[in-house]
């Protein structure tokens, strides 16, 4: 299978098995994001929902619903309420991240400001928290309210800990755990209950979510030092600029002698950055062969999405879920 294959099939199948029920995601959540009194906010909205995204998250609670024989509509209103959550943290991680690029097109804070993108992060937080009371599910409200907090959580703690060189692989993977995988996680999981599955199952769709996302943000890390712009969205290196310690910087800096810490003290800590940092920087990288293991590690993150998915009953969208694990480490292979 080639790259183009294994980047595009997975997605496509799923979009195509899932197409009337992303409709209604996207019906909803057009309906969901309007205001009668703040225009500003489905302007702001619409930018970010409308860029190009994959729908992964909304994608994810409806297969796992209907990997569980769910046959009502309530799959609808969680996939919308997942989308929502991820487009208010991508609103309130641009402001976070000073970014200029999102999806390869100017952010949100850089085309109107940071007030509004915050504000209208918080409204769509709001408006995530409305749709998971109307699945009248206690246990789904839980579910994704847990997730809204630890995401946040996992933002705070990578303020502290992606600045400092000290920052270890146990500590990046707990950052990864919130800000990432919460969300992967609760979306399956999510989809699950509302299907009325037994523990075991909905155990199995939450591994399954958690294992993807931190596999997904790994090798995000990667393309962040050889991933194509035109592809990514993001410029080559901008976790780098932003001095954001990800999991090869990390693995670079663990094997670092006094020379090399003192180079990732002063671009990462201390922030002083100059021409030809970015090139020095991966080419520690490939010295100290961190590419190489964080895409090891990423091939052993799919490999636990695997070995959760065998939990799970014999379906169509089981064999799906399987080829979405695989494409996340075809795309740095």
């Amino acid at each position: 299978m080639s790259l183009d294959e294994a980047a595009q099939k997975p997605h496509d199948r799923l979009a195509e098995r899932f197409a009337p029920k992303m409709a209604a995601v996207n019906a909803e959540i057009a309906r969901r994001m309007s205001s009668q009194h703040a225009p500003r906010i489905p302007e702001v909205t619409a930018h970010l929902v409308d860029a190009g995204g994959k729908r992964l998250r909304p994608m994810l609670t409806l297969a796992a619903a209907d990997l569980c024989g769910y046959e009502g509509d309530h799959d609808v209103r969680l996939a919308a309420t997942v989308e929502f959550i991820h487009t208010a943290t991508l609103l309130h991680d641009d402001v976070v991240d000073e970014s200029a690029q999102r999806r390869g097109r100017p952010t949100a804070n850089l085309l109107w400001d940071n007030k509004s993108s915050v504000l209208v992060g918080d409204y769509l937080f709001a408006r995530s928290f409305q749709l998971m009371v109307e699945t009248g599910s206690l246990r789904v409200l839980d579910i994704l309210a847990n997730a809204s907090a630890t995401i946040a959580e996992g933002e705070v703690l990578q303020l502290t800990a992606s600045r400092d060189i000290g920052t270890d692989e146990a500590t990046y993977l707990q950052v990864v755990r919130g800000k990432t995988a919460a969300l992967f996680s609760a979306a399956t999981e999510a989809g699950g209950v509302i299907a009325g599955a037994e523990d075991d199952v909905t155990r199995a769709l939450f591994d399954y979510g958690d294992a993807l996302g931190v596999a997904f943000q790994i090798a995000d890390d990667l393309l962040d030092f050889q991933g194509d712009s035109a592809v990514t969205g993001k410029n080559v290196g901008d976790d780098f600029r932003e001095r954001k310690l990800t999991l090869p910087l990390i693995k670079a800096i663990a094997r670092a002698d006094d020379e090399e810490r003192a180079f990732w003290r002063r671009t990462i800590e201390k922030g002083r950055q100059e021409e030809g940092d970015l090139d020095h920087a991966i080419a520690l990288l490939d010295r100290h062969r961190a590419l190489e293991a964080t895409r090891e590690d990423a091939h052993g993150w799919v490999a636990k999405a695997h070995d959760a998915l065998r939990r799970l009953p014999e379906h169509p969208v089981r064999g799906l879920l399987a080829d979405l694990a695989d494409y996340v480490v075809a795309r740095v292979s």
